[in-house]
């Protein structure tokens, strides 16, 4: 019997090895792969966003494709269309950018709302419908979205429905010191990782969702995950909380990082350090919150603070 999580070690590994100093973001972004979900990489440019992205479809052996959104992309450049063929004398599908495994879908909030509510159906239900006519995607589609920081020049805010179709969301932020030391000997990123080779393929990757899946939960800490959903709607400085999705996610995030530590339950813990990743994207303050210079991880703090974890040792 093969051990997936071996391999899923490997491929964090790999990463690692060129993405320094990122161990973090690195198991974040396997975890949230296991867990089926989209990720969002809200961050300056050149801190190796990118770069992580294509690491991550190589080691895993994944087909992948990467659109660099600008305000001229279209939604039929993701979805697909239609070209009329003069031999045949009819109009033949052409697959658009969301036909692989894992996109990259670059500075995402330098396009317009229009076209990033294109990726809606595929990164939701995996799938798309061009013409009246709907698509399967081959499983698994993965999204990895950089977006640089809200107010830079050239960008339009993702709408609140896009943005809780991303399991999570992080920020990368500058390497330490002597990681961009090593970086800057290597000559960059990129010539970092030009021997990067698959350690595990597609089937494999399905296998290990498979396990993560079958993770074990008990209701206690089923109570803890959606008491964590309910404070964040009733939080004084909150305008808008988690939805219902966001406790779905919490849930397979926490089942992932419970797989890739090895254990065949959730425990609180395991909760309490996914949270701000699922909720920071999903919260938004009100105006009191923003007059009095509250910012989001704080609020997300005091809510992880406020609701006591279970006592996993009474039956």
């Amino acid at each position: 019997m093969k051990d997936y999580r071996e391999q899923a070690m490997a491929v964090m590994e790999q990463v690692n090895r060129y993405i320094l100093g990122k161990e973090k973001a690195v198991m974040e972004t396997m975890a949230a792969f296991l867990a089926g979900g989209n990720i969002l990489l809200e961050d300056i440019p050149g801190v190796g966003k990118t770069t992580m992205a294509l690491l991550f479809a190589k080691t895993m052996g994944l087909e992948w494709k990467r659109v660099q959104f600008t305000p001229d992309v279209m939604p039929s450049d993701l979805t697909g269309f239609s070209v009329y063929r003069k031999d045949t004398g009819e109009f033949e599908y052409q697959k658009g950018a969301v036909f692989c495994n894992l996109l990259l879908a670059d500075e995402i909030n330098r396009t317009t709302p229009k076209t990033q509510s294109a990726l809606l159906e595929a990164m939701q239900e995996q799938q798309v419908t061009v013409e009246g006519v709907t698509r399967a995607l081959t499983p698994p589609f993965l999204v990895i979205a950089t977006q640089n920081p809200l107010g830079a020049a050239g960008t339009q805010p993702l709408p609140p429905a896009q943005m809780d179709r991303f399991m999570i969301s992080m920020s990368m932020g500058y390497p330490d010191f002597e990681s961009e030391v090593l970086m800057a000997k290597a000559g960059g990123w990129n010539n970092l990782a030009t021997q990067v080779e698959a350690v595990t393929d597609r089937q494999s990757f399905l296998e290990m969702q498979r396990e993560v899946d079958a993770i074990f939960i008990r209701d206690e800490v089923y109570r803890y995950i959606v008491e964590l959903a309910d404070r964040s709607r009733k939080h004084p400085y909150i305008e808008q909380g988690m939805s219902p999705r966001g406790t779905i996610a919490l849930v397979k995030m926490a089942k992932a990082a419970a797989w890739l530590a090895g254990n065949s339950y959730v425990s609180p813990m395991e909760v309490a350090q996914q949270f701000p990743y699922v909720a920071e994207h999903r919260v938004f303050l009100n105006v009191s919150a923003r007059m009095e210079g509250a910012r989001r991880e704080q609020v997300i703090r005091e809510i992880l603070e406020q609701v006591k974890k279970p006592d996993m040792g009474k039956k």
